[in-house]
C-alpha cells in the first residue's frame, strides 16, 4: 500500500459527521449549506439529462461551458481567458488540485503550503513527490508576513498552493499581502496554484481578486474555481481550471489520466447558472451574510468569542478565553457528545505546531438550524458568561 494513503488518519469530518449522528447533534462541523440550490439550474440539469447529451463530452469541457467560464470571470474579475486554450473543467475543485499537483511538481520539489490548511493539500503534495513547506498563520487576524514567506522559500520551492478565501480561517487576503505573495513567486520563479472556490462567497462589500489578475503572474498561475461553491450544490463536482497554454497544456495531460471527463448534464447546467443575472449572485452573498451575521451576534451574545470572517461558510470561536482547560479537538467532542452541537477543530488543519484554541463553525444553514444550535450552546456558554462580560 503508498504509505502516504495507507498512514492517513480518519479525517476530523468523518469523526465529527459520525459523533453528531449517534448523539442526534445539529451538525455545524461539515461545510454544505441546508438549501438544495438554485431550482432552475437543478432543472437545467434535469433537462439535458433527459433531452441531452449522455455520452463522452470533450476531454477540456463541453465549449458551452467553457465559453460560460470565460464570460463569466471576464464580467466579475476582470479577467481575459481564451475559452479555448485556458480553460478546463475537472470533476471538482479537489480533482483540479491533484491534477495541478501531479503536473507541476517534480519528485523533491518543494511546495509552500499555508497552514491551516485544506486537508487534501498535503496528502496529495506528498503522493506528487513534493516536498513541504509550510506557511503558520495564526489567530486572531491570520495574516500573511514577509517573515513567514522569507522562511518557506528556498532556491528549491517550485510551487505554490494557495487558498484564497481561505478555509478555515475565513480570512479574504488583502492587496498587499497577495501582492506580497506574488513577489515571492516572481522571484523564486515557482507557479501559484490558487484554489478560488469560494470566490463567490465574500461578504461586507469586498469583490474577489484572482491571482490572475496579479502583475506578472497571469502566465504563472493556475486559478482553481468550484461550481459546487459558487451554487451551493456540493455534490456535482464542477470545477474550472483557467491557466495560460503553457501550463494548460501540462494539467490536461493529467486531468486526461484522472477522471477525463466531467457529466456533460451537469456541465450544461453549470453553464447556463454561470450566466444568470447579477442579482441573484449578490442575493446569495447576501442571504449566507445575514446568516453569518445571525449566528456571530447568537455567540457574541452568548458571550463566546467570536473571531471575523470576510468569505467561505465558516465562523470561528475562540475558545481560550472560556478557560476551560480543554484543547479545541476535547472542546469539540465536548460539544457533540453533552451538547448536541458538532463543529470542527481547527487543530485538524494543521500539519506542524497545531493552534489549539479555535472551533470552526458552518453557517450555511437555515435559521431554524442556527437557532437550534446557539439554543443548545447556552448550556455551554453559561459557565463562562463571567469571562467575557465588560
Amino acid at each position: 500500500m503508498n504509505s502516504v494513503f495507507a498512514n492517513l488518519p480518519t479525517t476530523v469530518f468523518e469523526t465529527m459527521s459520525r459523533l453528531a449522528r449517534e448523539h442526534g447533534a445539529v451538525n455545524l462541523g461539515q461545510g454544505f449549506p441546508d438549501d438544495p440550490g438554485p431550482e432552475d439550474v437543478r432543472a437545467a440539469a434535469a433537462e439535458a439529462v433527459l433531452n441531452g447529451w449522455n455520452q463522452y463530452p470533450p476531454m477540456m469541457g463541453t465549449p458551452e461551458l467553457r465559453h460560460a467560464v470565460a464570460r463569466h470571470y471576464a464580467h466579475w474579475q476582470g479577467i481575459d481567458l481564451d475559452p479555448n486554450a485556458e480553460i478546463m473543467v475537472t470533476s471538482g475543485a479537489t480533482e483540479a488540485l491533484a491534477g495541478a499537483l501531479l503536473a507541476l511538481i517534480e519528485p523533491g520539489d518543494e511546495v509552500v503550503l499555508f497552514q491551516p490548511l485544506y486537508d487534501a493539500y498535503l496528502p496529495l503534495v506528498q503522493r506528487a513527490g513534493g516536498v513541504p513547506r509550510l506557511v503558520r498563520l495564526t489567530p486572531p487576524h491570520w495574516w500573511l508576513t514577509e517573515e513567514a514567506l522569507a522562511d518557506a522559500f528556498t532556491p528549491r520551492t517550485r510551487l505554490v498552493l494557495f487558498n484564497n478565501p481561505h478555509n478555515p480561517t475565513g480570512r479574504v487576503f488583502e492587496a498587499d499581502e497577495l501582492e506580497l505573495l506574488a513577489d515571492f513567486c516572481r522571484r523564486s520563479g515557482a507557479v501559484l496554484v490558487s484554489d478560488e472556490v469560494w470566490e463567490h462567497v465574500v461578504f461586507d462589500g469586498r469583490r474577489h481578486v484572482s491571482v490572475l489578475s496579479l502583475p506578472g503572474m497571469r502566465g504563472r498561475a493556475v486559478k482553481i474555481g468550484s461550481a459546487g461553491k459558487i451554487f451551493g450544490m456540493t455534490g456535482w463536482k464542477v470545477g474550472f481550471v483557467c491557466a495560460a497554454p503553457e501550463l494548460m497544456r501540462a494539467l490536461s495531460k493529467a486531468h486526461q489520466f484522472l477522471t477525463f471527463t466531467t457529466p456533460p448534464s451537469l456541465q450544461q447546467a453549470v453553464a447556463y447558472g454561470l450566466g444568470k443575472q447579477d442579482g441573484w449572485f449578490e442575493a446569495m452573498r447576501a442571504g449566507l451574510q445575514r446568516s453569518r451575521d445571525r449566528l456571530e451576534a447568537g455567540l457574541s451574545a452568548l458571550g463566546l468569542p467570536v473571531l471575523p470572517t470576510a468569505g467561505t461558510y465558516f465562523i470561528n470561536m475562540d475558545i481560550a478565553p472560556l478557560e476551560t482547560g480543554l484543547d479545541d479537538e476535547a472542546f469539540c467532542r465536548l460539544l457533540v457528545e453533552r451538547h448536541g452541537v458538532a463543529a470542527i477543530p481547527v487543530s485538524a488543519f494543521y500539519a506542524q505546531a497545531p493552534v489549539r484554541n479555535v472551533v470552526r463553525f458552518c453557517f450555511a444553514k437555515a435559521d431554524a438550524t442556527l437557532d437550534a444550535a446557539l439554543s443548545r450552546l447556552a448550556a455551554v456558554a453559561e459557565p463562562f458568561r463571567h469571562v467575557s462580560a465588560p
